[in-house]
């Protein structure tokens, strides 16, 4: 009888934990139900960094100025053109449904009127002597979107804290328990001054790897936050304390494990303005990068550095302005989207409505087709988002393969997205067997592109057609054997192309680059296979290795490429960027040849927060 009333009480125990975390669960399930359904956000790096265009803290930090030297753009701040609603009404237009403004960096100052002991403020301290974030703060609220707060743990400036710069400490905490205390008083001070004046949605923290979450004392600043907002967002940089991941710059190659995620990522090299960073991605891939977030379910915090007399850059505000063109066009297929299609069924990007009724495809590329695998039942409709004009033909098989035909489309310039409309929500094989097709099969085809896509997608799976069929490597004295149904121009391409198709094996993993790919037998080239005309720069995503040279294959073009968002000091590979001139598309498939400097190397890590800005 004892035995059973032990095991009754524990079994009552294990029920009422499961009980907690169910509760738990669905509590931070509605509180980020805005969150998850935003998709964009504006990131706004504001502060007397500005004045001579330096990197924001990390450069006194570094030691390339002094500290004294640093300090002296307070004189130089003023914010004199500064129009709050004029940042609202740009980021309401670019399609953003938050901002996070850095209200303090690691350089301390604050832009609030700051009453926490010894802090330094915009509205005491500087040339514009005036309060920049409140009438900001303000805007946001009255427009409707979420307000975010950016909050350094960190401040290299104030005397309380620890550390000075790379080279210089102040004191050791375990020597000094009590002036540590006194900074951990000011800093939950200063969060108790953002949190009881502006009640802010989010709060996005940074510089926790500075210290342990109990140095930080992380779990009383959460109860504190709470207390004021019993629904704040916090990110993950509260040392463990976070309800959301956030990846820095280097853009996941496939979606992070996090339930929620967050990609905080520049438009060019630095998150502050900078007035000799010329290094811009075109707008053109700002809106691939957002399709790219939006696929793999999160949301890209796109960053702009306003000038220190408060008016953002023309380039930013065109970046901006594209992403409003393309965002007010695709609404429905943007906000309250979840993950799409695993890469094995659908060779590109893609995103499932918040009902999980509709389907949309992300096409960064003018074609005349797509292909979807494993689909068990057929879409009563397909369209072009933000186009009722536009006529799309479409063919499901036995095998659950359609086949999307865009004859008579016209592409965005720079995403067309497409909508697979489905009274029930479609159902999609796991798992299922490769198309069967026979080499014969392929060449007997009379549509040479469909032919080309049918052998190239075998062969990024692993299948190649053509090993043992007469294929020479340079194409020249084939004996690939004919009938009299051979399509001589299909023959004609696998001619072109035979380097790449010669003896080369399975493609890329998914999510390193959005189509199909092979990789010579040493690994040490990669080819692309680029359907139809792409918009802008063919992407490549995870490469660690250095890169000889890119050509395109068949012609010996050798052509130019550009790597965005790669860290000197970090092994978080940038992404890169090919050029492809439109008068070297192939009409039927265009190959790119990638030589590596040694074998294949990919880049598997979680992206994550960057801790040093050498």
């Amino acid at each position: 009888m004892k035995n059973r009333r032990i095991q009754a009480f524990f079994l009552g125990l294990l029920s009422l934990s499961c009980t907690i975390q169910a509760q738990t669960k669905a509590t931070t399930d509605t509180k980020m139900e805005w969150f998850k359904n935003a998709k964009l956000g504006i990131f706004i790096h504001w502060g007397i960094y500005s004045v001579d265009g330096i990197s924001e803290s990390w450069s006194f930090f570094n030691n390339y100025i002094s500290h004294e030297n640093y300090m002296k753009q307070l004189n130089g701040f003023s914010a004199s053109q500064y129009s709050p609603d004029k940042w609202t009404n740009l980021i309401k237009e670019s399609g953003a449904q938050y901002a996070v403004i850095t209200t303090k960096h690691h350089d301390g100052i604050a832009l609030w009127n700051s009453k926490a002991e010894k802090s330094i403020t915009i509205p005491t301290h500087s040339l514009a002597k005036k309060d920049v974030l409140t009438p900001f703060v303000n805007s946001l609220k009255k427009s409707g979107l979420k307000t975010g707060l950016y909050f350094s743990l960190p401040d290299w400036s104030h005397p309380y804290y620890d550390i000075n710069t790379r080279t210089k400490k102040r004191y050791e905490i375990k020597n000094d328990p009590k002036r540590w205390q006194q900074f951990v008083t000011y800093y939950q001070a200063q969060l108790g001054e953002l949190s009881s004046r502006y009640n802010p949605d989010l709060l996005w923290f940074d510089g926790d790897w500075e210290h342990s979450q109990e140095e930080w004392k992380a779990a009383q600043t959460l109860d504190l936050l709470k207390k004021y907002n019993p629904d704040i967002i916090v990110n993950s940089r509260l040392n463990k304390h976070g309800d959301y991941d956030t990846p820095e710059q280097g853009i996941p190659v496939v979606s992070p494990q996090q339930k929620y995620w967050e990609l905080c990522y520049t438009m060019n090299d630095s998150w502050g303005y900078q007035p000799d960073d010329e290094n811009y991605k075109t707008p053109n891939m700002i809106v691939r990068t957002l399709a790219d977030v939006i696929s793999m379910g999160g949301n890209l915090l796109l960053d702009i550095g306003p000038k220190s007399d408060g008016t953002i850059p023309e380039k930013q505000t065109e970046i901006l302005r594209n992403l409003g063109r393309w965002t007010s066009k695709n609404k429905t297929a943007i906000y309250g989207t979840t993950q799409g299609l695993p890469f094995e069924n659908f060779k590109g990007k893609s995103s499932f409505s918040e009902t999980g009724k509709s389907v949309f495809l992300y096409l960064e590329e003018a074609k005349d087709f797509v292909k979807i695998y494993g689909l068990i039942n057929k879409p009563d409709a397909i369209k072009i988002v933000g186009d009722d004009l536009a006529k799309v033909n479409f063919s499901l098989t036995h095998e659950k393969t359609m086949t999307i035909d865009f004859f008579k489309v016209k592409f965005d310039e720079d995403v067309t997205t497409v909508e697979l409309v489905f009274k029930e929500k479609p159902l999609f094989l796991k798992t299922f067997p490769s198309t069967h097709y026979s080499l014969t099969d392929i060449l007997e085809q009379k549509n040479t592109k469909m032919a080309a896509y049918d052998l190239v997608n075998l062969l990024h799976g692993g299948n190649n057609l053509l090993n043992g069929s007469g294929l020479t490597s340079d194409g020249q004295d084939m004996h690939i054997q004919k009938t009299p149904k051979t399509n001589p121009e299909t023959l004609e391409w696998i001619s072109k192309h035979a380097e790449a198709l010669y003896e080369t094996d399975k493609g890329l993993p998914e999510g390193y680059y959005s189509g199909m790919s092979a990789l010579s037998k040493d690994k040490q080239t990669i080819y692309l296979f680029v359907e139809g005309t792409p918009t802008g720069p063919v992407a490549l995503k995870g490469v660690k290795n250095g890169i000889a040279r890119i050509r395109i294959v068949g012609e010996g073009s050798i052509i130019s490429h550009k790597t965005y968002n790669k860290l000197y000091w970090s092994d978080t590979p940038g992404i890169i960027y090919i050029d492809v001139p439109k008068n070297r598309i192939d009409k039927n498939m265009t190959v790119i040849a990638i030589l590596l400097d040694k074998p294949l190397n990919l880049y598997k890590e979680k992206v994550g927060a960057i801790e040093n800005n050498l």
